[in-house]
């Protein structure tokens, strides 16, 4: 085993296989992204959830993506994703995940130790007052009393994702997986501002996160487009990554920090604003999808009834 960290790449995409049949076909399109000068890691993903409703263990997953990167003789790095996972169900997916989405929606707003948050707010007296950020040209103006606020809703949640990080630390050692914590599920975007006090509690925590899942602005359906604001999801999205580049400068966050779209899947609409941002501020983005559209469709052909309902049941 290598003793180097491992550390994801600039371009990454998440995979779904519900089924453990799409790896290979998965991978032969990065290697046709590669073929044309992209480098994309891929990242095959699956939950708990997931896993429980179709019976299977992360160890499939795991053979479906080895199986699938020896046929097509892929040398570059891969990831298997424990995706969504928490204290309690990330046990089946310690020994052979190599990537943990650390989801801590539960504890999002479940108010922190008042005393933990004066304590955090002390430490961080930059995030009170004016705060300027690289790339974006309106500075914004926070009060004590708005940290405290962002603070109470987020600082137990990080906790949280703090104690999943340390937990599986213990069992994989440092380095030996890339961290993501999701905060994509809650009510409303989070400000720059509020990004920001997030990231600094989450450096204060100690975890190396490689990727973080805010909340956009407008809807993530699986299997069709984005349904929203596209010109607010821009600006939300080009503000998030001045934040992550602010962050890793002044809370020495990983380098390679990048943002990370959940329910990426046919949100069509949103990749040129995407591309746009990655290129102007010289950023990676990982792509989390599904592998499900195809599901999806199987759903609607058997609502339809009669000769798609014969279908869907031949399938």
């Amino acid at each position: 085993m290598s003793s180097q960290p491992l550390v994801i790449g600039k371009f990454s995409l998440g995979m779904g296989d519900r089924f453990a049949h799409e790896a290979e076909a998965q991978l032969a399109a990065c290697v046709a992204a590669q073929k044309l000068g992209v480098e994309i890691v891929p990242v095959w993903n699956k939950s708990n959830r997931e896993h429980n409703i179709i019976g299977s263990e992360p160890t499939s997953t795991r053979a479906a993506a080895d199986a699938a990167v020896k046929t097509l003789g892929w040398t570059a790095p891969y990831f298997l994703d424990a995706d969504h996972i928490g204290l309690k169900t990330v046990e089946r997916f310690v020994g052979v995940s190599d990537f943990f989405t650390i989801d801590v929606a539960d504890f999002i707003a479940q108010p922190a130790d008042p005393a933990a948050v004066k304590a955090f707010v002390d430490r961080h007296p930059e995030l009170v007052g004016t705060i300027t950020l690289a790339g974006i040209d309106r500075p914004f103006t926070t009060t004590r009393a708005d940290v405290e606020r962002t603070a109470a809703k987020f600082l137990l949640a990080v906790q949280e994702a703090g104690k999943v990080y340390r937990h599986i630390v213990s069992v994989k050692g440092v380095g030996r997986f890339v961290p993501e914590i999701s905060m994509d599920e809650t009510d409303s975007p989070q400000t720059p501002p509020e990004l920001l006090i997030i990231l600094a509690a989450i450096a204060d925590e100690g975890v190396p996160i490689q990727t973080i899942a805010p909340k956009f602005t407008g809807r993530f359906n699986k299997g069709v487009d984005y349904v929203g604001d596209l010109a607010q999801f821009e600006r939300e999205f080009n503000d998030d990554l001045c934040v992550i580049a602010h962050a890793v400068k002044q809370y020495g966050l990983p380098a390679n920090l990048k943002l990370s779209v959940h329910s990426g899947s046919d949100k069509f609409s949103i990749y040129p604003a995407i591309r746009r941002a990655l290129a102007k501020h010289g950023a990676g983005v990982h792509v989390k999808t599904a592998g499900t559209t195809w599901l999806e469709e199987v759903i609607g052909l058997a609502e339809a009834g009669g000769a798609g309902l014969a279908l869907a049941k031949e399938i």
